[in-house]
């Protein structure tokens, strides 16, 4: 049986090469994903950049670190702490000792990611001045770069100031230098400061005092803005790539599994007439499993190949996207080559197990067969598979609605659901296509002419040939109906959650993330008609289940009375106007969350507190965080103001006031449609390049498995085509025939995956129901024209090129040849 194996791969190459095809590309991808990942893992970490220079770095308590019986939990405060003074006087009698200060600065002309620094802190990433001299009064300042050069004068939210020198852009920030004085004025809170003195001694020094660290070294890049920004765009991209690897998986097992049932379908006579000459069940199955062994390794080295090339231009790719790490690259590693053909021979297998089983069970006398009906399409094993995956996407959706809802919301749960669903409606195919081809060619089967009439039959006669064609269609559909359409529906149910929130006409920003100050509060406060609510922006921490140490986004209330004024809080128990100094409002997601309870929380900046749950907001999809009041979060800036209207005050006259109020702070003014419309998230640059990335798996898998199923579907029905013209159809007759069979069979897997879309997506609308979000479901009608008007274009050349090669020869020599 291998030399036939053989010798059939080598007469019959072009049945195989859409296989060969897909399960290369899918290979080369597991091997960049493969390499992609294990450079990550290899990722060296980022080193120091403001303090590359510094001697020794104190750093306040920044981390909260919470015992419990499975060992310490931390997490990452949101307001560390500074360094106490005790320690700061002590470290002083050890050398010298210089305070960090970094501020945001907004500059009319300048970048928008200004921060501000002490002069003496310069020396330490190091810069050096490039033009001009250093600053030695309070309103001179020295730049990074080249955006302002010395003796101009700049406009900002600080001040007005003189550039009176420059130092080299360094790459890592936008810095506005001031004086010592001037930054300790600017900003009086110094997290963290640099000792010139032995490491080992300040540590001596440091050991008192509670959560504070000394860094040297590598470890010195954790006093710079962001330092995990790096690791976290790793795993960003990792989370991308993986995601990826899974759909090629997939895919490429849906596309060679269907690709090597529907050639088994076609050689049912060449496999009875082997029957008749004595090979045994047994021995054709050994026959379609060499087969797919010799595609499967052949495809897999391509893929590796192909992998090796592609991994470094995709690299440099996704850095130049901004999707990983300027300086990331592919590492010479060996097992994602190992991992990735192994897998591509195993999808191999596992793609013809179900095609070997049913041309063991193909019997002598098919080969005597002449009627192109397809009969049996569904076995009893396809019902089975089927109807269980069907039944189990069922049941573990209505688990998931009656347990965690939320859970459906999750990024990894509505890329993977899809696939189950996808599954089950493409083995259970062959029971909807004829009747839903039947039903979409009705009318055109009515029009004067045959074509219609013989497109309807022919599409419902050959149930296997609709059914093929149609699952690649099916898959496309349905991914980019279910992803495309699950991002868009969660950014409509966040913005309706926005909307609903605020109820204030007009809400007051800071800008560039600074916080407004007690002054620019007050003169908001005195802005005639206005009944203002600012609030701040914090967080608190509370441990769940003894284990779980979580962190909930928190707004800092000044006067629950104006938030209840100026919000609506989807509260499901209490009121706004309960919450005190002594309470919090939290919202269903929590462990405790019933009115009356007592919580044990960490506040930003890890203080330990126990506050009684005043009120309780509805999950929603998870942006409720919680409400506490300003004296549970110390040191947080006040950064929105909620305005509304008093009784018969103008809007127009309030929105005047209140732009003069804050028109020198750079303090932004919004109507509540446009705040609405900045705030609502939106789908963020990685979860859109890694859906899109999935997506274009897809379709190239559909237009791989479209044109190979359509060229083999089609060469073997010469004999009916030549019957066609033999009964008196022209050339043009025929050919427009095919195109509109395989426009009908596209329609009907695009319907297909439609239906998938919307049952997928009508699980994420019901489990916003559950969470109370009141919100539509959205289908990317756009995107899903495009996908199928791709799937046909290619369906309709690839069918119709290959019948017009066909008709070219004599109709009788075609009706007279054998297959």
């Amino acid at each position: 049986m291998l030399s036939v194996a053989l010798r059939t791969l080598r007469t019959r190459w072009a049945t195989f090469a859409g296989s060969f095809v897909a399960l290369s590309l899918g290979v080369a991808l597991l091997a960049v994903t493969g390499l992609t990942l294990a450079s990550s893992l290899d990722a060296p970490d980022r080193e120091p950049e403001r303090f590359a220079a510094a001697p020794v770095v104190v750093r306040g308590q920044d981390t909260l670190r919470v015992p419990t019986p499975v060992g310490d939990r931390t997490h990452e405060l949101a307001r560390p702490r500074a360094v106490p003074a005790g320690t700061v006087a002590e470290l002083e009698r050890l050398g010298r000792v210089v305070a960090d200060r970094s501020f945001p600065v907004r500059a009319e002309g300048g970048p928008g990611d200004l921060v501000g620094h002490p002069w003496s802190t310069a020396a330490f990433a190091p810069y050096a001045i490039d033009t001009g001299r250093a600053p030695r009064t309070a309103g001179e300042v020295v730049v990074t770069g080249g955006w302002a050069a010395p003796g101009e004068r700049l406009r900002t939210d600080r001040g007005a100031v003189r550039v009176v020198g420059t130092v080299p852009d360094r790459g890592f920030e936008n810095a506005v230098f001031y004086t010592d004085a001037e930054a300790a004025r600017l900003s009086p809170v110094s997290l963290q400061l640099t000792v010139d003195a032995d490491a080992s001694t300040v540590r001596d020094v440091v050991r008192a005092g509670p959560g504070v660290r000394v860094l040297t070294g590598d470890d010195r890049r954790l006093a710079d803005a962001d330092p995990d920004r790096d690791r976290e765009a790793l795993t960003a991209m990792n989370a991308m790539f993986g995601t990826a690897g899974g759909v090629t998986a997939f895919v490429s097992v849906f596309v060679v599994a269907s690709t090597f049932a529907f050639t088994v379908a076609q050689r049912r006579r060449e496999f009875g007439l082997l029957r008749t000459a004595g090979a045994t069940p047994g021995q054709l199955r050994a026959l379609v499993v060499a087969e797919a062994l010799g595609v499967g390794v052949l495809a897999s080295a391509a893929g590796c190949v192909l992998g090796a090339w592609g991994a470094p231009h995709l690299a440099a790719r996704v850095v130049d996207s901004g999707l990983a790490p300027a300086w990331f690259t592919i590492g010479d590693h060996t097992w994602p080559y190992h991992t990735a053909f192994w897998t591509g021979l195993l999808v191999a297998l596992c793609g013809v197990l179900a095609a070997s089983w049913r041309a063991g069970r193909t019997a002598p006398t098919q080969a005597l067969r002449e009627a192109s009906v397809d009969t049996g399409a569904m076995t009893r094993g396809r019902w089975l598979f089927g109807g269980g995956l069907l039944l189990t996407a069922l049941v573990t959706l209505g688990i998931a609605l009656a347990g965690d809802p939320g859970g459906l919301l999750h990024r990894k749960t509505y890329v993977s659901r899809p696939m189950l669903l996808i599954t089950a409606v493409a083995m259970l195919a062959p029971v909807v296509v004829g009747p839903l081809s039947r039903l979409l060619a009705l009318l055109p089967a009515r029009l004067p002419g045959a074509t219609g009439l013989l497109v309807r039959e022919n599409a419902a006669a050959g149930v296997r040939r609709t059914a093929a064609v149609a699952a690649p269609v099916l898959v496309t559909v349905a991914l980019a109906g279910s992803l495309l359409g699950a991002t868009a529906t969660l950014d409509r149910a966040e913005a309706a959650e926005t909307r609903e929130r605020t109820a204030a006409p007009f809400v007051v920003t800071a800008a560039g993330g600074a916080g407004l100050d007690a002054r620019a509060v007050d003169r908001l406060r005195s802005v005639p008609g206005a009944v203002v609510s600012p609030t701040a922006s914090g967080a608190v921490y509370v441990l769940e289940e003894g284990t779980a140490l979580i962190r909930s986004d928190a707004r800092a209330v000044a006067d629950p009375k104006a938030l209840a004024a100026t919000a609506r809080l989807p509260l499901t128990e209490g009121r706004t106007t309960d919450l005190d100094d002594a309470s919090i409002i939290v919202n269903g997601e929590w462990e405790r969350h019933s009115v009356g309870q007592s919580v044990r929380v960490w506040l930003g900046d890890g203080t330990r507190r126990t506050l009684r749950i005043a009120a309780v907001m509805a999950t929603g999809t998870g942006g409720n965080g919680v409400y506490v009041t300003r004296a549970n979060a110390p040191g947080a800036p006040v950064d929105r103001v909620d305005v509304a209207l008093a009784p018969g005050a103008d809007a127009g006259s309030v929105a005047a006031g209140l732009r003069e109020a804050v028109g020198t702070t750079g303090g932004r003014v919004s109507s509540r449609d446009e705040w609405v419309a900045a705030a609502s998230p939106g789908t963020n640059s990685t979860t859109r390049a890694g859906l899109l990335l999935v997506l274009g798996i897809a379709l190239l898998y559909t237009g791989i498995s479209l044109v190979n199923t359509m060229v083999m579907a089609t060469a073997d029905r010469g004999r009916e085509l030549a019957v066609l013209r033999l009964a008196g159809a022209t050339r043009w007759q025929v050919l427009r025939l095919v195109g509109a069979e395989s426009l009908l069979v596209v329609a009907v897997g695009a319907l297909l995956g439609l239906v998938v879309a919307g049952l997928n997506l009508a699980g994420m609308w019901g489990a916003l129901g559950l969470l109370s979000v009141d919100t539509t479901i959205e289908l990317p009608w756009a995107a899903l024209g495009g996908v199928a008007a791709s799937c046909a274009v290619l369906a309709v050349t690839a069918s119709v090129v290959p019948a017009w090669l066909a008709t070219r020869r004599r109709a009788v020599e075609l009706a007279g040849t054998r297959e």
